[in-house]
């Protein structure tokens, strides 16, 4: 008879202790793997939440950011660049400056890379008297090759001027009775009425529009305007320092105003949304390892004292067949068996309790841990399985069963057959 039928009749013969003994060592990698396996779950779900909200939040952003840009659009510029010496007293009352700056600062601007603001367009503004029609109204000259740094900002409020083209305010083209494609004279000059604008219910009922080199020459303000305006970058939205520092380190001689508008309220908003959504997503972040840590400091403490508890009963239950299988190890040893045939025998036995041990022990400790549904939980993630703590599983497992059944398997090597037969 060879050993290896020897060790599959020794389990046969001893089915309940061996039974035991697998059950102990399944138990033991069922709870190490079960709950490292829920760990991995629960960390896995709470990251599948956290990418839901940052979605979430990514996409109520991006619904937030285009409103708002439509919103400054649809305002136009919300950025004023003023002379430094220019009074804001006189400016917010009378609608426009009585100091001017070379309109060179422009291009000075444009070719400094701002980052800022977009879209720069130079004006100059002043009440001015209509001779032909003594009608007192606001000038605006803007320029026919505005900046626009961005190429994404598009349709705002004002459009490049022709030379020789003029649009009017609501009161004044309802006052005069004129109409798109008429001529007109103003300060001495001709001009073709190019748009009519609709009822405002601003000075801009009150306002003519023409070519901005057209107004400088009836201003005799060649070259000078008295306003820069521009259109605030998604960068420096809500944050006029920034824009002031850049725009004032550019161009010393000048002054920067934000117009407000419901849009600024937008904007605060949107970055009071975008702030709370990074806080939330920290938080889960914190959870995450909070979480993990804890699961970890569990797994530190139930790994060892379920395995010694393993490793003492599957001791006792080796300890108390040896002393039972006494004779029948002392009639091998009369046949002839070497002790480390022996040895073989029992270390083979629990080799394969803990082979089979740890593989019912994984399968069940992954099964019970995959079907664990958090309660109110609504992600539900796939069947976990690792090679990785697969192996480790079923080499633990073995290794345990060894060093368990070490002692009583060298016993039994160990014994004097004729001692042991004269005994029995």
């Amino acid at each position: 008879m060879t050993v290896t039928r020897l060790v599959i009749k020794e389990i046969l013969h001893s089915k309940f202790n061996f039974g035991l003994g697998l059950l102990s060592v399944a138990v033991a990698v069922a709870c190490l793997v079960g709950s490292l396996t829920l760990m991995n779950i629960h960390v896995m779900r709470t990251q599948m939440i956290l990418e839901n909200k940052k979605i979430e939040t990514q996409e109520k952003m991006r619904t937030m950011e285009e409103d708002i840009k439509k919103a400054m659009r649809k305002l136009g510029f919300n950025i004023v660049i003023l002379p430094k010496d220019q009074n804001l007293s006189d400016w917010y009352a009378e609608d426009y400056g009585a100091k001017y700056m070379p309109e060179r600062y422009v291009a000075h601007l444009a070719q400094s890379k701002i980052l800022t603001v977009e879209h720069l367009s130079p004006r100059i503004r002043r009440k001015v008297n209509w001779p032909e029609t003594q009608w007192a109204v606001i000038l605006v000259g803007l320029s026919d090759s505005e900046r626009c740094l961005a190429e994404h900002v598009h349709n705002l409020a004002s459009n490049p001027m022709p030379r020789g083209s003029m649009v009017l305010g609501h009161e004044v083209h309802q006052g005069l009775g004129l109409k798109v494609g008429d001529e007109i004279r103003f300060m001495g000059k001709e001009f073709v009425v190019d748009a009519c604008r609709k009822e405002m219910g601003t000075e801009e009922d009150m306002t003519v529009w023409v070519n901005l080199q057209e107004a400088q020459e009836l201003l005799d303000k060649e070259g000078w305007i008295n306003e820069i305006l521009a259109f605030e970058c998604r960068s420096a939205w809500a944050n006029l320092p920034k824009v002031r520092a850049e725009i004032t380190r550019i161009l010393p001689d000048t002054q920067v105003v934000e117009k407000s508008s419901d849009v600024l309220a937008k904007i605060h908003a949107y970055i009071n949304v975008e702030e709370e959504g990074k806080a939330a997503i920290e938080r889960e972040q914190e959870n995450i390892s909070r979480m993990r840590a804890t699961w970890m400091r569990l797994a530190s403490i139930l790994g060892p004292l379920v395995m010694v508890i393993s490793v003492v009963w599957i001791a006792l239950l080796a300890a108390g067949n040896v002393r039972r299988r006494q004779m029948e190890i002392g009639i091998l040893r009369t046949l002839g068996f070497r002790s480390w045939q022996i040895l073989y025998i029992f270390l083979s036995r629990a080799i394969l309790m803990g082979f089979f041990g740890g593989l019912l022990g994984f399968l069940a400790g992954s099964f019970l841990a995959n079907n664990c549904r958090e309660p109110m939980s609504q992600i539900r993630t796939g069947w976990i399985f690792s090679f990785g703590l697969f192996g480790l599983a079923v080499l633990g497992a073995v290794v345990i069963a060894v060093v368990a059944s070490w002692i009583p398997a060298m016993h039994a090597a160990r014994l004097d057959p004729a001692v042991t037969l004269q005994e029995e």
